[in-house]
Formats: C-alpha cells, sequence, structure tokens
C-alpha cells in the first residue's frame, strides 16, 4: 500500500435477493416444511379421531338399546306372573261372591229341617226357595223358560218324545230338569219332552170278495 492513498472502508454485501421464481433461500424455506409436515400430521390423525369418536358414539347406542330391552323383558315377565297370579285367583275365588249369598239359603234350609215338620217345614221350604232364586238373579243366573216353547237344541236336551194331538210337533210338553242360563251363557240345558203327531190310524180297506166263477160243465 502506498502512503498517502485513502483507505477503502470494507464494502458491504449485498442482501440475498429472492430467486426469480420468488422462492426464499434454503435457510429460510426450511421453517416452512416443517409446518406443511405438521399439518400434514394433523390431517392423518383426525379421521382416525373421527373414527374414534364414531365407535364411542355407536357403543353408548347399543348399550342404550340393550339396557331398554332388558327393561321390556323385565316388564313382560312381571306382566305374565301378575297374569298368571290374577287368573289362579279367579279360578279359586271367583265364586265367592255367589258362595256367601248362598249362606243365607243353606241358613234358611237348616232352619226349616230342625222345625220338626209340618207347615213350618213347607214354610221354610218356600223361604229357601225365594232366597235362592234372589241370589241366582242378583248373579245373572236365570232358569230357561221350556215348557210350551218350540225345542231349540241350543238350550234344551229331549229326554224323549210324546204323541199327543194338544200341542204342535216339536213343541216342549214336559220339563223333566229345569235348565239355567249365566246371562247368555248356558249353564245347563232344560231336560224336556218333546210332542210328535199321534200315528195315523192306519185305514184298512174292505177286503174284495173274489170271484168265484164257476164254469158249468161241459
Amino acid at each position: 500500500m502506498v502512503d498517502g492513498e485513502p483507505k477503502h472502508e470494507a464494502e458491504e454485501l449485498p442482501e440475498a435477493e429472492p430467486g426469480a421464481d420468488g422462492e426464499a433461500p434454503a435457510d429460510e424455506a426450511a421453517p416452512g416444511i416443517e409446518a406443511d409436515g405438521e399439518e400434514a400430521g394433523e390431517e392423518a390423525l383426525d379421521p382416525l379421531a373421527e373414527q374414534a369418536a364414531r365407535i364411542a358414539e355407536l357403543e353408548a347406542e347399543a348399550q342404550t338399546l340393550r339396557d331398554e330391552r332388558l327393561r321390556a323383558l323385565a316388564e313382560v315377565e312381571n306382566m305374565r306372573r301378575r297374569s298368571e297370579r290374577e287368573r289362579r285367583e279367579a279360578s279359586r275365588y271367583g265364586a265367592a261372591a255367589l258362595a256367601r249369598d248362598l249362606l243365607g239359603v243353606a241358613d234358611n234350609l237348616r232352619r226349616a229341617l230342625a222345625s220338626g215338620g209340618g207347615d213350618g217345614l213347607l214354610e221354610g221350604v218356600e223361604m229357601v226357595e225365594r232366597e235362592l232364586g234372589a241370589a241366582f238373579a242378583r248373579h245373572h243366573i236365570a232358569r230357561i223358560e221350556a215348557e210350551g216353547e218350540r225345542f231349540d237344541h241350543n238350550r234344551h236336551q229331549a229326554m224323549f218324545e210324546m204323541e199327543t194331538a194338544d200341542a204342535e210337533p216339536g213343541t216342549v210338553v214336559q220339563v223333566v230338569q229345569d235348565g239355567y242360563l249365566l246371562h247368555d251363557r248356558l249353564l245347563r240345558p232344560a231336560m224336556v219332552g218333546v210332542a210328535k203327531a199321534p200315528a195315523a190310524e192306519e185305514e184298512v180297506a174292505p177286503a174284495e170278495d173274489e170271484a168265484t166263477d164257476t164254469e158249468d160243465p161241459v
């Protein structure tokens, strides 16, 4: 260096400019690549998280349905047991009301028998019959009025046929045993005798005289 010449200060290097395509230098582009990788990882994890949430939701729904099914089965079983118990009680105690009414009939019959006979016995038996009829009426038990009615196989049971001109054929002329109805259901048919037309008298035709033609001897 020659004395007296001005000293040149160190020139500053120009900052690196972006490339022609606008890309940043290599040392500045690296963070962007890392960011893209993280986003790609998050996108890959999101479907798995959604599937796990969906599976958990379906399992919860399945558990709810199982619980509801078990409750429904329990209710059906309880209803079946209750119905069975009510059926047994109805079968065992269904006649309790009728039996309670018949207790009075039994009491009156016992009093009639204790009367020792005579008019007291007859009066007591008549009282028993009246009270029994009242008990039947309270429980909708009705006697079948059969005599004089047309024979009905739904209510009557024919025991015999009777030839008579006093009643139309097929009419009930005698009741052997009364029948009864409970509401509109047959408890017991009435045993009856049924009229039939009398047999027609056989008309005997007059015997025709046989011709006894005699031929004159030749």
